[in-house]
């Protein structure tokens, strides 16, 4: 059977026997050649002649529901053991594979016909920084006039369609699916998002990316459901580096070296402190009429002076792994330092024109960990007070409501307490904890429980040289209360006050002017 391509439902029509070229399996009952519609892993999304791959989850176990998949048609089963068998009826093929996890991920790369191959593919792992990045290279590219796509944390983009994410690497259909669509959407290239988690459970197996980028590492996702100890997690890290052909190193990371450890690609480093292939200095901070961001110079691999507007010293490190990723791709200085001085990354120490007088920026930061850095990144800027506006999400750990509360408390001037996804909880309660934290540092505080009326009254409060940080949101345009999400974005809400101080439907208290 010849294989056929409906780009209109992106979906392959071929057989198993194509699908499973680059797999290592045993047939257990039936043949190869037979049709395969598509490639299922969810037994709910079988449909008849589809093949269904059992994963083996922390929470399911796919060979539960080979019952499942056989009542609903599948024309093959792919398992890991074979003891669950005794049902399927002998018409069916079931082939056995070490790994169903890595066997999904090289029979999705053949049912989409490859499409890393037919595109230039830039991956991104490391503890902090990988959404930011990947959306200012993603800008980068195209503000040279290039097309890329860009699977991460937050969505999938591809052209004008942004998919919401549900995990920060998909499983390996989806990445396929969503790398195929780019090829067939005109994108030359593709920037992803590279987890832990995902190297670890085989997503990107088969990828050879042509660029994989370090960027930092620290203790993150370690507990019962992610990585049993730092150790795996670092290791789980460096698998990029014996699947990429270039490697994009950050050296001033005290784990660079340990990265590399059996690392199969070339490798580029970047670094502010020390020699390197791109290396950054004379760095500044700067502020702008109330934007912020930094400026440096760099040597290597560019000889220039930059400038980005996004506050903090990470912000360095952002635009030099940009820089060396964006010369490698043979785009122009002048095309990545002119895209650099003008990204914003949604949620990400995004800064809102609101006034030259102060600054209003958003952050999706909602631990203490990302709290207390972007607290301090604000606080070099010397700002006349630093405002932060937070809630904390319900049905999650207390201990993280105590913890924001202490840091907010040692290093803002004020917080204002209101909802974030209050979800099955009171935000009265909520807050409640959080006030213990900040009491522990003595910190400041009042109550509004709208967060539209709590931003309100922080910038109708604002005075010259104030900084105004939303915590907690960043892109999300939602508040989850028991059980139903509602439509709310800051990003609306901050212009809804804007335009209400100018309508004189609220007043500003001091002598401070909008944009």
């Amino acid at each position: 059977m010849a294989e056929q391509w409906n780009f209109k439902e992106m979906r392959f029509i071929m057989q198993l026997r194509k699908l499973c070229e680059n797999v290592e399996y045993t047939i257990v009952q039936g043949e190869l050649d037979v049709r395969a519609e598509d490639i299922i892993y969810d037994s709910r999304k079988v449909v008849p002649g589809s093949v269904f791959v059992c994963l083996v989850g922390a929470v399911t176990d796919g060979h539960k529901y080979i019952a499942d998949a056989v009542e609903k048609g599948a024309s093959a089963i792919v398992v890991e053991r074979t003891e669950d068998l005794k049902d399927v009826p002998k018409a069916i093929t079931v082939i056995q594979v070490k790994s169903s996890r890595k066997a999904l991920a090289y029979m999705a790369a053949a049912y989409f016909d490859y499409p890393a191959r037919k595109l230039t593919t830039i991956g991104l792992t490391g503890t902090k920084g990988k959404t930011t990045i990947t959306y200012i290279i993603k800008d980068v590219i195209e503000q040279a006039g290039r097309k890329a796509g860009l699977i991460g944390t937050i969505a999938t983009v591809i052209g004008d369609q942004i998919i919401p994410a549900k995990n920060t690497t998909p499983e390996s259909y989806e990445i396929h699916k969503s790398m195929a669509e780019m090829v067939e959407a005109g994108c030359q290239y593709m920037v992803m998002e590279v987890s832990s988690q995902g190297l670890k459970l085989d997503r990107t197996a088969g990828i050879i990316f042509d660029y994989g980028v370090f960027t930092n590492l620290s203790p993150d996702h370690i507990g019962p459901a992610e990585h049993e100890d730092f150790e795996e997690y670092l290791s789980c890290k460096s698998m990029l580096f014996r699947q990429c052909d270039t490697g994009i190193i950050n050296i001033d990371d005290k784990y660079a070296e340990q990265i590399l450890q059996r690392h199969t690609c070339s490798v580029v480093t970047f670094s502010a402190e020390k020699e390197a292939d791109l290396k950054a200095y004379d760095i500044k901070f700067l502020n702008e009429d109330g934007r912020l961001g930094m400026s440096f110079k760099t040597s290597g691999l560019m000889n220039c002076q930059a400038k980005i507007h996004i506050p903090g010293k990470f912000s360095v490190y952002n635009a030099l792994t940009t820089m060396a990723v964006c010369s490698k791709l043979g785009i122009s200085d002048e095309s990545i330092l002119a895209g650099l001085e003008d990204v914003q990354v949604k949620g990400r120490v995004e800064m809102i024109p609101v006034s030259k007088d102060f600054s209003v920026i958003i952050d999706y930061a909602h631990n203490e960990v990302s709290t207390r850095s972007v607290l301090e990144t604000l606080l070099q800027y010397k700002p006349t007070r630093l405002i932060a506006v937070y809630g904390c999400g319900g049905n999650r750990s207390k201990v993280r409501r105590y913890d924001i509360g202490e840091v907010t408390g040692q290093l803002a001037d004020l917080s204002i307490l209101t909802s974030d996804n209050p979800r099955f909880e009171k935000v009265s309660d909520i807050n409640n904890d959080i006030k213990e934290g900040l009491a522990r540092s003595s910190g400041k505080y009042i109550e509004i429980e709208d967060r539209k009326e709590a931003i309100a009254y922080a910038i109708t409060n604002a005075q010259p040289g104030d900084m105004i940080i939303m915590l907690g949101k960043g892109h999300e345009d939602y508040v989850e209360i028991e059980g139903v999400k509602y439509h709310f974005s800051e990003h609306e809400a901050i212009r809804e006050i804007v335009s209400e101080i100018r309508t004189g439907k609220r007043q500003m208290k001091n002598a401070v002017r909008l944009i």
